[in-house]
């Protein structure tokens, strides 16, 4: 799962959301040096990741790019379930997506002293260009998946893989849905044994 996934999984706790913001940059046991609730956000992060790449319906999106993307077929396919997650938002939550990236932003500006260098440094970035909101539409996964390209040096060619995303569009979509049905209850489960 990618950013929008993660952060409306952790569902209205601040400091949830923060922490599984952030884990993808807290190295190791480098998360205890992060308030208790952050700390939570964090391993809640870290079990959403092991929990989606064990999945059997997510090992089907990923085999579909894998000849192409090899190992960074997991990465594509976790950019484009937040495709399906912004795209479909109104089935998930009542507020209008919008709002709620701008809710998010402002989180993020409150606990802006707590977030890891290297968040802080393309922060300025992912609010301009609004990532979150942008994953709703091709074009923004498209761009999404430009930048993650640009940071593996061209070498995971993942830019070409919204080629992938358009011709199977209605199986991404339907493997989406079945599994992120599974990873809500998952993740519900887990918080309340935090």
């Amino acid at each position: 799962m990618n950013f929008l996934a993660h952060i409306y999984l952790s569902g209205e706790d601040p400091e949830l959301k923060i922490g599984n913001f952030i884990a993808d940059s807290v190295k190791g046991k480098k998360y205890l040096n992060y308030p208790n609730r952050i700390q939570q956000g964090i391993t809640l992060h870290r079990k959403i990741d092991s929990y989606t790449d064990t999945h059997p319906i997510v090992k089907k999106s990923v085999s579909r790019l894998f000849p192409k993307y090899r190992h960074y077929s997991t990465v594509i396919v976790d950019i484009l379930y937040d495709h399906f997650l912004a795209n479909n938002w109104v089935e998930y939550s009542e507020i209008p997506l919008e709002e709620y990236t701008v809710s998010f932003y402002e989180l993020l500006h409150q606990y802006h002293q707590v977030l890891p260098k290297q968040i802080q440094n393309f922060l300025p970035y992912m609010i301009k260009d609004n990532w979150l909101l942008s994953y709703a539409s091709i074009s923004g996964i498209g761009s999404a998946l430009s930048g993650m390209n640009r940071r593996t040096k061209n070498k995971s060619r993942m830019d070409l893989a919204v080629n992938e995303l358009e011709f199977y569009y209605s199986e991404f979509d339907k493997e989406f849905r079945s599994f992120f049905e599974e990873l809500k209850v998952y993740t519900e489960n887990e918080i309340k044994v935090l």
